[in-house]
């Protein structure tokens, strides 16, 4: 079940589900009642706080192709939308109003932008496009049973490129649309996971990856037209190609990319039509966002991600000088520009602030912060940072985690503080420096959080992301135990009272590691995580299918249907010993709410304690505000009610 990015906190999750959901299951459903927001300046300050913070941040700002605007995300209203403000700052202005946005893209040439929204969750988008003033606004594309979409770019002002799982219900295919009618046609007819990139400025080329696993593809070139599609690098051992971004030359002769073909981690690349790669810049650690911007393609812009920090470079293609920019972020750095303006757009979500806009003038490298989060009479300073730190697991693998230490004078009694592991989901994905209402909400009551990159997280190279494929699934499981042993002997936890918490893979990761590895968690928390890999992989969403025949194996094989049989946190149930508080939402498309419902009738078949919080307007998370604040109020009451055991 693939959630992306980070923390629990920032991944997007997405009445029905696959299945339906058993109404006689007697589970925790939020009221009417909103509940007050806390005092400010109270101490400790409350979960409402916290997550109050969380939604006066911005996220993925993008500039406008005339270097005027600002577009990003908002969710102040308690839903994520579409807002635009301009570069030099201003009142922000509200776009949008419906469901919540899902992506949005500014279109080409144009100060329009084409956005996707889907129905509470089940993400089958829509396509509609809206004028930057908000006062023209039509849908492009209704959304379509089974069609599960992804943009892939413009070919030109009036037309897109996108795939969708529409015609079968789970092949990607690639289609063009006309967004002066939308009407829309067929381009190249796909197997399992094949998606449109990017668009050359021209509208002749598009490169087209096709997912080999969750963290790699293979990269091809689609020519317009003939709709001839040419192999560009399918490697033998898998690679990332496209997850960093792509960035075409104006003339439209080549991209620049990150990659780690044939390399552990991925270095900055330049293709050029006809000739192939050639590495220009490598780190210690995996090039992410990669952006030519400017007049005449004068910058490259590019981060590096060392120890989930992000690290944004600068390089004057002429004078061939390259410099580090947002030198003070202490966070996860997304990037925006155009070839338009020697301008970028900056979006900084770090510990101790969850959203910053940062313009930058590209040739006098000058930074101008013109949106900062309200912290919602949270003091900052009295926010915690994180530790990384590393340690070895039993078979000598290196981990990584990160670990947040209360304050001295919030821990309860004489000894070492409580800790809760928070598993992030994935299992391509990786714990970073960023704002989390959970770890500093539990912070402030003296209770430590830790957030573990066991072995099969993004992050730390190929080699690593590759060791908890398919057979050695359980080994990531066994890296918890391991990590929770190097506490232990490091001291500065009570590894007596751990709890074990994660969403979607993470909550997987929980009832798999309570299963096979009692007595070292004293609870659990799952949310809408799997317990049989068997029926999970069956239902997958479309969007899962293809990467988790890598992943997981292929389930239709005998192979992996007898393994996972075997293997399969249900069927370990019985071990399962200590109190588990479980969420789901009917509507979530990625993991069935029927993965939670079986964990919760067994246990409490078993006389185990199994909270079950369920929501009906929900798919694969908690999207609206007043449900994320419904359900950290009654997972704080859990936690409180465990730890003061």
């Amino acid at each position: 079940m693939s959630c992306v990015n980070t923390t629990d906190d920032n991944i997007e999750y997405s009445a029905g589900g696959m299945s339906g959901y058993d109404e006689s299951i007697k589970a925790i459903e939020p009221s009417s009642e909103g509940g007050s927001i806390s005092l400010a300046g109270e101490q400790p300050v409350d979960i409402s706080r916290f997550y109050t913070v969380l939604n006066q941040a911005p996220s993925a700002a993008s500039l406008s192709y005339d270097g005027k605007t600002i577009a990003f995300f908002w969710s102040i209203t308690g839903k994520r939308q579409l807002w635009t403000m301009p570069i030099d700052g201003g009142q922000p202005k509200q776009l949008t109003f419906g469901n919540g946005v899902t992506f949005y893209r500014w279109a080409k040439n144009t100060n329009n932008i084409i956005y996707g929204a889907d129905n509470n969750g089940d993400e089958q988008e829509a396509y509609y496009l809206i004028s930057s003033s908000g006062n023209q606004e039509s849908l492009i594309l209704p959304s379509v049973s089974g069609g599960f979409r992804m943009f892939g770019g413009f070919m030109g002002e009036n037309t897109i490129v996108y795939a969708s799982s529409e015609r079968n219900k789970l092949d990607f295919d690639l289609y063009q649309a006309d967004l002066t009618d939308g009407k829309s046609k067929l381009l190249l007819q796909g197997k399992m996971g094949l998606f449109a990139r990017s668009v050359s400025p021209d509208g002749k080329h598009i490169l087209v990856s096709e997912l080999v696993g969750e963290d790699s593809d293979n990269l091809y070139l689609l020519t317009t037209g003939t709709n001839q599609l040419k192999p560009l690098s399918v490697p033998t051992r898998r690679a990332a190609h496209s997850s960093g971004g792509i960035s075409w030359t104006n003339d439209s002769k080549g991209f620049y990319l990150s990659s780690n073909l044939d390399a552990n981690y991925s270095s900055l690349r330049y293709y050029r039509l006809g000739e192939g790669f050639n590495t220009l810049i490598k780190a210690k650690g995996d090039i992410e966002y990669v952006k030519l911007c400017g007049k005449n393609n004068r910058f490259l812009l590019w981060s590096v991600n060392q120890g989930g920090y992000s690290k944004l470079f600068i390089k004057d293609n002429e004078t061939q000088v390259t410099k580090a920019l947002a030198e003070n972020s202490k966070g996860v750095i997304y990037v925006s520009c155009n070839a338009n303006v020697n301008k970028a757009v900056v979006s900084i979500n770090e510990w101790k602030n969850p959203g910053e806009i940062i313009v930058v003038d590209l040739e006098k490298r000058i930074e101008q912060t013109v949106f900062e989060t309200n912290m919602a009479g949270v003091d900052s300073e009295n926010l915690v940072e994180p530790k990384s730190i590393t340690m070895n697991a039993r078979d000598g693998v290196q981990l990584q985690g990160l670990l947040y230490l209360p304050k001295l004078e919030t821990v309860k009694g004489e000894g070492l503080p409580p800790v809760v592991f928070s598993v992030h989901g994935g299992p391509a994905g990786q714990s970073r420096p960023v704002f989390s209402p959970h770890a500093q909400y539990l912070l402030g009551r003296g209770i430590a959080v830790f957030y573990p990159n066991v072995r099969g997280s993004t992050g730390f190279g190929h080699n690593y992301v590759t060791l908890d494929d398919q057979q050695n699934r359980l080994h990531s499981i066994r890296d918890l135990v391991d990590m929770l042993d190097f506490l232990k002997k490091e001291g500065s936890v009570d590894t007596e009272r751990a709890v074990i918490r994660g969403g979607s893979y993470g909550g997987y990761a929980v009832n798999a590691a309570l299963a096979n590895y009692p007595g070292n968690f004293i609870a659990g928390i799952s949310l809408f995580g799997v317990s049989d890999w068997v029926t999970a992989l069956q239902v997958a969403s479309p969007s899962l299918k293809a990467s988790d025949r890598i992943e997981y194996g292929d389930i239709t094989d005998a192979k992996w249907l007898e393994y996972y049989s075997k293997n399969s946190p249900i069927r370990q149930a019985n071990k399962i010993d200590v109190p588990v508080l479980y969420s789901h939402g009917v509507r979530d498309p990625r993991v069935d709410v029927s993965e939670t419902e079986v964990m919760v009738k067994t246990l409490r078949k078993n006389g185990v304690r199994a909270d079950y919080i369920r929501f009906l307007d929900e798919g694969h998370g908690w999207r609206k505000f007043e449900n994320r604040l419904f359900y950290a109020r009654e997972e704080a009451k859990f936690l409180n009610d465990i730890f003061a055991r």
